[in-house]
């Protein structure tokens, strides 16, 4: 089953798909190897790469990050449901492949704002037939929306784990970032955690301003690089789990990590609900 949503003021009718700009969902595509993309996803992602040949080996890193989170959060923490926000196209790895190996029961909700996303949505959409998955196709800027949509598949009074993973560099600040999180996290009970990572301006400033730069007039989304202070506002009020807001590599790493040289320009961290 596919749950459908649409942005405040849109019409129901399917959005077409814009191939003339750039648009994330299909640049990770591009930098993990597959053929979801379009001539302006490929040229977005070759001028990140040109200024930051480091992405390849980041991009992957942040595809373990989010498989060693979720199996943390439903082998150690016990979260049994999930709602990953930006989630992308499908890719080895998804957060419900992982939650489910780990407990067939988990039920995660897949929310994504690019209708190519949504064109893929059954391959999202392999659950194990104790758990479930569904899809919303919305935007992270209509939270109160996704939360309303979710409920039909989430029990919001039992713990959520919140996925936020590369999407809220997205979200301007003009849009009040910090807000959408609050909102999101309020709406979990005690025992929830949130999952969140993006870009950062303080590591490699210069070359991550060079990407910023070079791709700005490609994309669909302006990027807001953030600082690790910046980033860590985001887990106000969240006891954070060891060690804590750090470089992709360096959460929980595990002996099977693809290797990462050199530093990644990105912080992630994990967060708990008291």
């Amino acid at each position: 089953m596919v749950e459908r949503r649409q942005r405040t003021g849109r019409t129901d009718k399917a959005p077409e798909v814009d191939i003339s700009r750039a648009h994330p969902a299909r640049i990770y595509d591009y930098w993990l190897g597959g053929k979801d993309n379009f001539a302006a996803d490929r040229e977005a992602a070759k001028q990140v790469i040109e200024a930051m040949p480091g992405i390849i080996p980041g991009v992957r890193a942040q595809r373990a990050f989010l498989g060693r989170a979720v199996r943390y959060l439903a082998a150690e923490a016990g979260v049994r449901q999930f709602l990953d926000i930006g989630t992308g196209l499908p890719a080895s790895g998804n957060t419900h492949e992982v939650a489910q190996r780990v407990a067939p029961e988990a039920r995660i909700v897949y929310v994504d704002n690019d209708p190519m996303v949504l064109a893929h949505a059954r391959a999202l959409l392999t659950s194990t037939k104790e758990g479930s998955c569904a899809y919303l196709e919305a935007d992270l800027r209509d939270v109160k929306e996704i939360l309303a949509a979710a409920e039909a598949r989430l029990d919001f009074s039992q713990p959520v784990a919140v996925v936020l993973l590369g999407v809220m560099q997205f979200i301007g600040d003009q849009d009040q970032p910090a807000a959408i999180v609050d909102t999101l996290m309020t709406a979990c009970p005690p025992g929830s955690y949130l999952v969140l990572g993006q870009p950062a301006i303080d590591v490699e400033p210069e070359r991550m301003g060079q990407a910023v730069a070079r791709t700005g007039r490609l994309l669909t989304a302006p990027a807001t690089m953030r600082t690790h202070a910046e980033i860590l506002a985001f887990f106000d009020g969240l006891d954070m789990v060891e060690p804590g807001l750090v470089q992709l590599p360096d959460w929980r790493p595990e002996p099977t990590d693809p290797p990462v040289p050199g530093p990644v320009p990105f912080w992630c961290g994990v967060g708990r609900k008291p």
